[in-house]
């Protein structure tokens, strides 16, 4: 069992600080929601990436030329099967072709057998929100659904509760202490951390800046990750982000108030830049790359914003900022930035239908697809 663990009403488990909770009217809902978006879909005139030669060298180029290998063949079959075998047992089922996208030439699958069974390793899931999260997250309930699945297999999931409005670095040192507060597993380390959006960056800049943790993570997932930063950030002020204090029920506090500075593209760049990230990990990267028109309506103002940069993007992020350098393509999501984690259609299916339109997804199932993938991978020796 794990420390400081929530499993009331089967939710998702909570490492780290303690929750806060709270439920607002109908109205107050609307407005919660509109202050969400606030920051991300300000209008403005300048542009999104202003000019700046304050900047590290950079290079667009195909993912395998900077060290990203690509494993969504195998991650496919993988995924396809749980599909397949749980499409009466999960909500929100998928066909698989419309789960994932297909970008470019996607390598074929291995051809092996998919196992289903129980976990050998129970690998566990310590998931890193992204910015504002524990504002809303009382407003938002979420049911738990995704740990009482996969528990089920013998894995484990628990969320890793980081401030709500801090900047990376302050966040790094939240992810080290829960890290170091888990007991360590007696066949060696099982820690799996999945970074949603600014989790990434906030895991990534714990496994540089704290080595004593990296002997108890196995993985380092980017899950819709704000690896390279979002030129929506460039469009922000922290005091837009600070408005989401103000959900109905929320006690989230200002903290550091560098939340918005650090998902800036160039504070980004530069961090990686700056930082190698360490061997003896593995590092996967599980990138939201979404049909137009399975954008939600109330995302479409900033999926617009992002398109006059590049229209590959899930309304918060372009899918090429969402790669951990050196890491695994595991896959690319047919989901919005919101669809991929936050279940709004579930928990609150009158906003769901009238404002986050396309938030329906099979979130069960690809959990449960990405730990047995990383699981099967980590048997492996590493690829050079």
């Amino acid at each position: 069992m794990l420390p400081k663990t929530l499993r009331r009403r089967a939710r998702l488990p909570v490492v780290g600080r303690p929750a806060r909770r709270g439920w607002p009217g109908r109205c107050a809902q609307v407005w919660a929601l509109a202050c969400a978006c606030l920051m991300l879909a300000a209008c403005a005139s300048k542009p999104l990436v202003p000019y700046s030669t304050e900047t590290p060298p950079l290079i667009l180029a195909p993912a395998a030329s900077a060290g990203v290998r690509d494993a969504r063949g195998r991650f496919r079959e993988i995924y396809c099967a749980i599909l397949s075998t749980r499409q009466q047992a999960l909500p929100d089922h998928l066909p698989c072709e419309t789960a994932l996208t297909r970008v470019g030439v996607e390598p074929a699958g291995t051809g092996k057998p998919v196992d289903l069974g129980p976990s050998r390793r129970h690998l566990m899931a310590m998931i890193v929100p992204g910015i504002g999260y524990e504002c809303f997250e009382p407003w938002l309930d979420p049911p738990g659904t995704v740990a009482t699945h996969v528990r089920h297999f013998g894995y484990d999931a628990a969320l890793l509760r980081v401030d709500a409005l801090s900047g990376t670095a302050h966040n790094a040192r939240q992810v080290r202490d829960a890290v170091m507060a888990l007991p360590e597993g007696p066949d060696g380390p099982y820690v799996v951390l999945i970074g949603y959006s600014k989790g990434a960056p906030d895991i990534l800049e714990a496994v540089v800046g704290y080595p004593e943790i990296r002997s108890r993570v196995v993985a380092v997932v980017s899950a819709a990750g704000a690896v390279g930063g979002s030129p929506l950030a460039n469009d922000a002020e922290q005091y837009q982000a600070n408005l989401l204090q103000h959900f109905p029920g929320s006690k989230c506090e200002a903290g550091d108030g560098r939340g918005v500075e650090s998902l800036r593209p160039a504070v980004r760049r530069a961090w990686l830049a700056d930082h190698p990230l360490p061997t003896g990990l593995r590092y996967y990267s599980l990138v939201t790359f979404p049909e137009p028109d399975r954008i939600s309506s109330i995302l479409e103002s900033s999926y617009d914003k992002l398109a006059r940069i590049d229209a590959r993007n899930d309304s918060q992020m372009i899918f090429y900022d969402q790669i951990v350098p050196g890491s695994a393509l595991v896959g690319y999501v047919n989901a919005d930035h919101w669809a991929l984690a936050v279940p709004i259609a579930r928990s609150r299916p009158t906003i769901g239908a009238m404002f986050v339109t396309r938030n329906a997804y099979p979130r069960e199932a690809l959990t449960e697809a990405l730990l047995r993938f990383v699981e099967e991978d980590l048997a492996s020796p590493p690829s050079r």
